[in-house]
C-alpha cells in the first residue's frame, strides 16, 4: 500500500480507478475519463456514506411524528413509508443525485466504449480466435421479454443490444463502471463475489471436488473465472442470454489465462444440458433481474441439471424478515422505483426456502449464509457498499 492509498483509507475514500486492471480485452482509458471516474467512484462512495444515512435522521426526525399527528397510528407498511418519504426534501435530494449518479457513470461508460467501439470489437475478436471452441453463440436465441421491456440498470438498449458485428460495448462498459458504482469494493478484477464464494467453500466443504461447474446469467464471467481458478481440475461453464456480454467475457477469459472455462449463449429457464450433468450449479446477482414467471422455471431446471449430491448456490438478495423495520424494508427497494429494476422488491418478499422446496430440493438440505466481500485494494469493505453478501442453496 503506498502513501496515497493509506491517506485515502484513513479518511474513508474508494481506491483511484487506476487500481482496475486493466485486461486484454478492457477498453483504452484516457486521461480525462479516468478523473470522470475518480471523480463518480468517490461521489457514490459520499452518497452511500454521508448522504444516504440522512434519509433516516428524516424519517425519525421529522417524518414519523408528521405521519403519527396526522393519522393517529405508526405506518403499518413501506407502501405507507414510500409515500411519506417522498414528500420529505432530503429524501427527493438524496434520491436526485443517486438517480444522476447512475445516469452520469452510464454516460461516461457509454462515451468511452462508443468511441471505441470497432477496436474493442476487435481486440475481443483476436482473443476469442485463439480458443474457438470454448464460445459458442446462438444468434436464433429469443431475448426474454423481461429484458426487452426496460433498460436494466438505467444502461440504454440493455446488457443485449448490438450495435456493430462482432460487439461487445455494453459489456465492456459494464466491466468498466461495476468498479465505479461499487466504489471499488470488489476488487481490481470486480470480481469480490466469486473469491468469497470459493473461499467459503474451501473453508467449509473441503472434501467438495466439483468436476462440473455452471454459472447461469453469467454476464461477462467477472464472478465465473473464480470459480475455474480456484477448480483447476473442473469444467467450468457461464451461460447468459447475451452475446455481447458472452463475447467480451471469453474474450477477458483468454487475455487472462483462464482456460477450463467455456461461454455459451443460452437461457436458463431452459438449460441445454442433460439431467444430473453438473457438481455445483450457481448464480451471482442475476436472479432479481428476471421475472417470477422465469425464477420458477430456472429453479426447476437447476434441479434437472444437477447431480445428486450437488450444490446449488445463488448470491443474491436476502429476503426481508419481521425483525426488519418498515423504514429499511422501503430503502431496499429503492432500485425498483428508480434503477430499472422491477423484481428487486420481488425478490425481496419472496421466500427463498418454499421456493427452493418447489424444485424438489428437501428442508434439511437448504443453506442461508453470508460472505464477506473479497478486495485486493487495500480498502476496508463495507463503507460504501455491503460489507457482506446474502448466499442461499441447497444440496441435491
Amino acid at each position: 500500500m503506498n502513501r496515497t492509498d493509506e491517506k485515502a483509507q484513513a479518511i474513508n475514500l474508494p481506491p483511484v480507478y487506476n487500481h482496475v486492471e486493466k485486461h486484454g480485452a478492457f477498453p483504452e482509458i484516457s486521461h480525462d475519463e479516468n478523473a470522470r471516474f475518480n471523480f463518480l467512484t468517490n461521489l457514490n462512495r459520499h452518497l452511500a456514506t454521508v448522504v444516504k444515512p440522512g434519509n433516516k435522521v428524516a424519517f425519525d426526525k421529522r417524518i414519523k411524528p408528521w405521519f403519527q399527528a396526522r393519522t393517529g397510528h405508526d405506518f403499518h407498511t413501506p407502501a405507507e413509508v414510500k409515500e411519506a418519504m417522498q414528500q420529505d426534501t432530503y429524501y427527493q435530494m438524496s434520491s436526485a443525485l443517486r438517480r444522476a449518479t447512475l445516469e452520469m457513470t452510464q454516460q461516461a461508460s457509454r462515451s468511452m466504449v462508443l468511441r471505441q467501439i470497432d477496436s474493442l470489437a476487435d481486440k475481443a475478436s483476436y482473443y476469442n480466435d485463439q480458443r474457438p471452441e470454448t464460445l459458442t453463440l446462438n444468434p436464433d436465441l429469443e431475448i426474454p421479454h423481461y429484458l426487452k421491456v426496460v433498460d436494466y440498470h438505467c444502461l440504454p438498449g440493455g446488457y443485449y443490444t448490438e450495435y456493430i458485428a462482432g460487439d461487445v460495448a455494453n459489456a465492456a462498459a459494464e466491466d468498466a463502471s461495476f468498479f465505479v458504482t461499487t466504489s471499488g469494493e470488489f476488487g481490481e478484477l470486480s470480481d469480490g463475489s466469486g473469491k468469497a464464494l470459493v473461499n467459503w467453500l474451501t473453508h467449509n466443504y473441503p472434501e467438495f471436488k466439483p468436476r462440473r461447474i455452471l454459472d447461469i446469467g453469467c454476464g461477462a464471467g467477472l464472478n465465473t473465472l473464480p470459480l475455474a481458478i480456484e477448480n483447476p481440475d473442473a469444467e467450468v461453464i457461464g451461460i447468459d442470454v447475451s452475446a455481447p456480454m458472452l463475447r467480451y467475457g471469453h474474450a477477458r477469459a483468454v487475455s487472462l489465462g483462464v482456460e477450463n472455462v467455456r461461454f455459451i449463449q443460452a437461457n436458463a429457464e431452459t438449460i441445454p444440458f442433460d439431467n444430473d450433468s453438473f457438481d455445483w450449479v450457481q448464480s451471482t446477482m442475476f436472479l432479481h433481474e428476471t421475472s417470477i414467471r422465469a425464477i420458477n422455471n430456472i429453479v426447476r431446471e437447476v434441479y434437472r441439471v444437477l447431480a445428486s449430491g450437488g450444490l446449488m448456490l445463488h448470491v443474491e438478495h436476502a429476503q426481508n424478515t419481521a425483525e426488519m423495520s418498515l423504514f429499511d424494508q422501503f430503502m431496499r427497494d429503492w432500485d425498483t422505483f428508480n434503477n430499472n429494476e422491477p423484481f428487486y422488491r420481488v425478490m425481496h418478499q419472496m421466500d427463498k426456502t418454499e421456493w427452493m422446496k418447489s424444485a424438489g430440493f428437501q428442508s434439511d438440505n437448504l443453506l442461508q449464509f453470508g460472505i464477506p466481500i473479497v478486495n485486493n485494494n487495500h480498502q476496508l469493505v463495507g463503507n460504501g457498499f455491503q460489507a457482506r453478501q446474502n448466499v442461499f442453496g441447497a444440496w441435491k
